[in-house]
């Protein structure tokens, strides 16, 4: 009998839950509602409160720049500003993640059976470590190690001249985009509980998961060396170690089974 594939999981998933408290439509709609507003306003307080730290911030996001001895250079009269005010919205945003994770969890509560609905205090205390786990690797770790190869191994020969728009998209993609990348056990675990994904399905798909992890891993290494590559994979092949690790303990079925033989 051939394996269901994700979209026949998902499906089977839904039907297991039909059972659950409905919700009309517009009261999942007015639902959805009160959680922007209240993350809106929650990330409007914490922008407000990060405004006061901007100049701390900016030294330290200027930082593996500063230390190879350049400087951010300044094209536009609204440069610095727009600087400052990402600077407090992106730190405001991570001021308050866990009340907008807490806003998360509410709206997809309803979805979850009550033995399930035990998991929001470890569901935000394990996104909100992960992701400042992954911003951590990459500022200390990852741009350490790829700033020199970019502006001094590759870029010698040219005249630097770094705008503070440009560093801070690079800046942003590279720390943000790792503390996203961090987030995969937390998917994973979602797909357990749902019956969508297992630890067996996730290991026989391995051999796929390793390959466009190290195609990702070859964008953004900036080194050309394949040690240097498999340096910059090895925190995502931990990662897919521990989300099959994460699939097998939530799983629904293996619940069932460790309760059938108690």
């Amino acid at each position: 009998m051939a394996e269901p594939d994700i979209i026949d999981r998902a499906k089977s998933a839904m039907s297991e839950r039909a059972d659950l408290p409905g919700m009309t439509l517009m009261q999942h709609l007015d639902d959805l509602r009160r959680c922007l507003i209240r993350s809106a306003v929650a990330l409007m307080i914490g922008l407000m409160a990060m405004w006061g730290f901007r100049d701390h911030i900016e030294k330290i996001i200027a930082r593996p720049l500063n230390q190879l001895g350049f400087k951010l250079t300044q094209v536009h009269p609204i440069d610095g500003v727009d600087f400052a005010v990402k600077i407090a919205l992106y730190g405001g945003a991570i001021l308050v993640s866990p009340y907008i994770l807490y806003q998360v969890w509410t709206f997809i509560a309803p979805a979850l059976y009550r033995n399930e609905k035990r998991y929001v205090i470890p569901f935000m205390t394990a996104t909100v470590g992960l992701f400042l786990t992954g911003v951590a690797v990459a500022y200390y770790w990852l741009l350490p190690m790829a700033m020199p190869v970019l502006l001094v191994q590759f870029g010698h020969n040219f005249n630097q001249m770094i705008t503070i728009d440009d560093y801070m998209q690079f800046f942003l993609a590279v720390v943000l985009g790792l503390g996203v990348t961090f987030e995969l056990p937390i998917v994973v675990f979602f797909l357990a509980i749902f019956g969508i994904v297992d630890a067996g399905f996730m290991v026989r798909h391995s051999r796929y998961a390793i390959l466009l992890i190290f195609i990702l891993a070859a964008f953004i290494c900036p080194a050309p060396d394949p040690i240097s590559m498999c340096i910059f994979a090895s925190p995502m092949l931990l990662l897919y170690g521990v989300s099959i690790g994460v699939a097998y303990v939530f799983h629904p079925k293996r619940k069932e089974k460790k309760a059938a033989d108690a």
